[in-house]
């Protein structure tokens, strides 16, 4: 009679047969620690398989959520340049007017500060214009430790060390003897 075991990673042997020195029933043992060895080696491949997936996915999942986090402070840089076009407008608009009626002003202490205003103005009117008229995507910042607090409260302890590996039954066998 012969046994042969098929399957699995090999650790000792994958036959077995029935020989006039040694027979098959005095061999059983090492059938079956052969056996034991092949299961534990694939539900470690499963673990490691399922880590790997789990992995993965939460590499997926942070990948979407720094995209929507870069896209949102996108769209809140644009809303800003928005703003300061919009603002920019109405500021050149109104320092038109003021010039306008400052122009015919006699020199004067009215005209000094008019003037001393419409610098300050045109120092904030060209800010407002560089602001307005970058068109060009920006890199999003890193976010603080602070910034982050809110998400890692929800982060257990453990999360952050290795994974336990599972025991297997025939540790389990040995745990439950000693």
């Amino acid at each position: 009679m012969r046994y042969i075991l098929r399957g699995g990673t090999l650790h000792r042997g994958s036959e077995w047969a029935d020989l006039d020195t040694r027979p098959l029933e005095d061999q059983l043992a090492e059938i079956a620690h052969e056996v034991a060895l092949r299961s534990e080696a694939a539900e470690h491949s499963r673990y490691a398989d399922q880590q790997a997936r789990k992995t993965a996915q939460q590499n997926r999942e942070n990948a979407l959520h720094i995209a929507h986090a870069a896209h949102a402070y996108r769209v809140q840089h644009l809303g800003k340049q928005t703003d300061a076009g919009h603002e920019a407008k109405g500021l050149a608009e109104f320092v038109t007017a003021v010039r306008d009626h400052t122009a015919p002003l006699p020199p004067g202490q009215e005209k000094t500060e008019i003037e001393e205003w419409l610098a300050f103005t045109d120092a904030h009117f060209q800010q407002l214009i560089k602001a307005a008229s970058a068109p060009r995507l920006p890199t999003p910042p890193h976010p603080s430790r602070a910034d982050l607090e809110p998400y890692l409260a929800t982060v257990k302890p453990s999360a952050n060390r290795a994974q336990p590996r599972p025991q297997s039954q025939q540790d389990q066998r040995l745990s439950d003897h000693t």
